[in-house]
């Protein structure tokens, strides 16, 4: 009995190494003859060592963004000399040349209109004032007349000289100190010819010293308005100063004149503060003939 049973246990271990066998049963394969599209390939032993941040790529690169490649250091290049830049001259804007009406000091203006159209160049008590421009001389006013109680808007400017230039236009410069010695009425000026020293006569007392600069057109001395500024001077003041001396306010002077007339009213400024007469005393007056006693 129990070599029975241990036969049949040996027969049934032979059936199952047969079956385990690669060949399985004769005839009829146990692999399949492919792997299927969808099942991917069966994936890479696993490596618990700690991955680098460099692993793999290399591969990367060669793949995608080539192999690295570090720069070597440049030379350093040297730029051959050159000649010194060719300074070109401002190009010519009028026949005509200007110099700015300070000469010798330090100076400095507003760029915009405060009230009327002139510029306050503010600069020091003596400084030179000079023609802007080759002309003669048409106004001279040594005398300051100015006084505060009245204002009168002909005297503002204190001591002043004017130039009607060869380009047609009046220049004024204002609150003088003094008027240079034979500067006058028709007296011939070349550019840059001293005219005056700057101070504060005329309604810059107390102010600091200033000049007083305006461009306008020749006119009578009672059209005082005119005189003191039509046109901004400051353009042309920072091309004679930095930039282009002939550049020429007569165009924009005549331009001006053309638009309000030769003697417009005066519209800002203009009046002057009222006399203050004294008051008359009464002067006693006799109506009858006195009583007289004689004794």
């Amino acid at each position: 009995m129990r070599s029975g049973r241990l036969a049949a246990i040996a027969a049934t271990m032979l059936v199952a190494t047969a079956c385990a066998a690669p060949g399985g049963v004769a005839g009829i394969s146990t692999r399949p003859t492919s792997l299927p599209q969808d099942v991917p390939s069966a994936p890479a032993a696993f490596d618990d060592s700690p991955a680098s941040p460099d692993a793999g790529r290399g591969a990367i690169d060669a793949a995608t963004l080539g192999p690295t490649v570090t720069p070597s250091p440049q030379a350093r290049v040297t730029p051959p000399a050159g000649d010194e830049p060719v300074r070109v001259p401002p190009p010519k804007l009028s026949r005509f040349t200007y110099a700015f009406p300070v000469k010798g000091c330090r100076a400095s203006y507003t760029r915009g209109r405060l009230v009327l159209p002139k510029a306050t160049i503010w600069t020091g008590k003596g400084c030179v004032f000079v023609a802007p421009v080759g002309g003669v001389v048409h106004e001279v006013n040594a005398r300051n007349r100015w006084t505060a109680s009245t204002d009168r808007g002909a005297d503002r400017e204190g001591r002043f000289v004017s130039v009607i230039g060869d380009d047609g236009v009046r220049y004024l410069g204002g609150h003088l100190d003094s008027v240079a010695p034979g500067i006058r009425p028709g007296t011939r000026v070349a550019a840059g010819r001293l005219l005056g020293r700057v101070g504060d006569s005329g309604n810059a007392k107390g102010e600091g010293t200033n000049l007083y600069f305006a461009l306008s057109w020749s006119t009578s001395a009672k059209y005082w308005w005119v005189r003191r500024g039509m046109v901004d001077p400051w353009t042309y003041l920072d091309a004679w100063l930095n930039g282009n001396a002939t550049l020429s306010p007569a165009p924009r002077v005549t331009a001006v004149r053309a638009a309000v007339g030769a003697t417009p009213p005066c519209r800002t400024l203009c009046a002057s503060k009222p006399v203050k007469r004294p008051a008359k005393k009464p002067v006693p007056t006799q109506t009858g003939v006195p009583d007289v006693t004689r004794g």
